[in-house]
This record gives C-alpha cells, structure tokens and sequence, in this order.
C-alpha cells in the first residue's frame, strides 16, 4: 500500500535525526570557539601592530632619531626627531604617508600604521642635524594615545581639518622644544597632501617638497573610481595661496597610483611652469626607488641641500 503524498513530508527520512543532531552539535560547537577565535584575532592583530612598530623604530634608531610624541588637540601624534650640535636654524619635517588603510579594495584595516614607512625612511636618509619625522593620526599609537581613531580618519577623512590642525599642533611643539623657528615640510603619498595644507595655514614654512602627493585628491579619486574624500580638503584649493612659496614635486614616470597628471594638475592651478616645479624620474614608481635615490634627489632643493 503506498503511503498517502499528505504524509511524506512528516514522515523521518533514513538518518534524518541524526543528521540534525549533528548539525546542532556543528553549530553549538562552532559558537562556543568563536570567544576563543575572536581573542585569537584580536592576539595578532595586536602582535602584528606591535611588529610594525618595533621595525620602525629599529629604522629610526639606526639613524640616530629618538621617538616623540605630540598632543595634537584630537589626535597623539607619534614620530621621530634628531637634533645635532647647537640650535639649527631650519627644522626638515618628513610626513608619512596614509600607512596601512586598507586590507582590500573594499575593506579598512584596523590600524593604519604602515608596513614600509617610506616617509621615515626618507627622513632617515636626511643627513641635515634637525630632523623630525611624523606619522599620521592613528599611526603608530596604542591607548590611551590611539583616541579619535577612527577608520575614517584613515579613509574619507585622511585630509580633514583636525587632521591638518593636529598636525600644526605637533610642529609648533617641535619648534618650540627646539628652538628652531623654520620650516622645511616633506611630505610622501598621502603625507604630501598634508603637507601642502599646512604650509598654506603657517607663515613660517620657507619650502615644501612633495613625493608623490595626490595633490588633487577630487582628480585622484575619479581616476581610480573610488569614493571620493568627502570630509577632506584638498590641497588643490589652497594652490593660488602657496604659488610664492618655493617648492618641489617628485613623481615617477611609472606611479600608476599617482601618476604625473595629478601633481601637474596642481601646478597649472597654481599659474607656475610645472617643468620648473615638477620632477618626473624616469624607472619609478609609487614606492620604488624613492629612498635609495633620496640622498642625490634632495640636493636639487636648495632648502633641502648639504647643510
């Protein structure tokens, strides 16, 4: 006799209990592992952070700087100083640049201290006796100085106004913990952008450098097609008011990141002959081969030459 089609769907299939209780044993198991997992993650972020540290501050020592911190208002800022012999009359300030913010296309890292700090390593190869080097908000900083981190401080925010205005903070306590009373402001990548802010807001920078700077991050964002920085502000707006102050842009023939239309781009806002501003080296690219190349690039500045 068969079994009426009303009932089939009640009646238990071969093993199907078992595999239900199973599924629910999976399951509770599964939930229970996930505080274990979640400490695990949260162990080599931490051990991860701490090793990007460690390397950064081997790096620094091996050029005779010294770690400081700066109380930025909402940010710490963290960095590296040297100051050799009497007070010097010009303080060369390196920027990083925006460090680790992303772990994909799509998703923010938690911390955007960087991997290749190629704005320390730049200061690094600074021969000049006084030399500060400073990370961006966020870099670098565990709590309680790591306060206002948020990720959009390493994202749509990166050139926001208290970003600029930590920043500023941090160089006026430089100044005055060195007694030098010039500045010479270089920034990389992203720090690049920072710096030309800055020196728009100060009236004691006699030079800014840039490496290559998204110096028109509107420009920048659409050639990428990525949101754009909306809580940002960009440099490219403050280029008529620092037309008059010496500067230099390096960018590399091969940067596809930033290529050499986006500090170009600057510069035409700016009225001056980008070819008199505007260094293209043939072979590099966004992080290659900056730093080996620094020692030699920093001399066509006359601000940034042999002491």
């Amino acid at each position: 006799m068969r079994t009426p089609n009303a009932l089939v769907g009640t009646l238990p299939l071969p093993h199907q209990g078992r595999r239900v209780l199973w599924s629910r044993r999976r399951t509770r198991t599964a939930f229970l592992w996930l505080p274990l997992l979640l400490v695990l993650w949260i162990t080599a972020c931490t051990h991860d952070l701490a090793a990007r540290r460690e390397t950064a501050a081997a790096l620094a020592a091996h050029a005779g700087m010294q770690p400081v911190t700066f109380d930025g208002g909402r940010f710490v800022l963290a960095g590296e100083i040297r100051m050799i012999g009497p007070r010097q009359p010009i303080l060369r300030v390196y920027i990083e640049g925006d460090g680790f913010g992303y772990v994909s296309p799509t998703q923010l890292s938690s911390n955007p201290t960087p991997y290749n700090p190629v704005g320390l390593e730049l200061a690094a190869a600074d021969p000049s006796p006084a030399v500060l080097y400073l990370g961006r908000p966020c870099q670098y900083v565990t709590p309680p100085e790591a306060r206002s981190c948020e990720p959009r401080y390493w994202s749509t925010h990166r050139f926001a106004p208290e970003v600029i205005d930590a920043t500023n903070q941090a160089i006026a306590q430089a100044l005055a913990w060195t007694g030098t009373d010039r500045v010479v402001l270089i920034g990389y990548s992203g720090g690049g952008a920072v710096a030309a802010l800055v020196a728009a807001r100060r009236s004691d920078v006699v030079a800014w450098v840039t490496v290559a700077a998204p110096l028109d991050h509107d420009a920048w964002t659409r050639r990428h097609a990525v949101a754009p920085l909306n809580g940002s502000l960009n440099p490219i707006d403050d280029a008529q008011r620092l037309a008059g102050l010496p500067q230099m842009h390096f960018v590399g023939a091969k940067d596809e990141v930033v290529p050499p239309e986006i500090p170009r781009r600057f510069l035409e806002r700016e009225g001056a002959e980008a070819e008199n501003r505007l260094v293209v080296v043939p072979g590099f690219d966004h992080v290659c081969c900056w730093v080996a190349r620094w020692p030699e690039l920093r001399t066509l500045i006359p601000a940034l030459g042999p002491p």
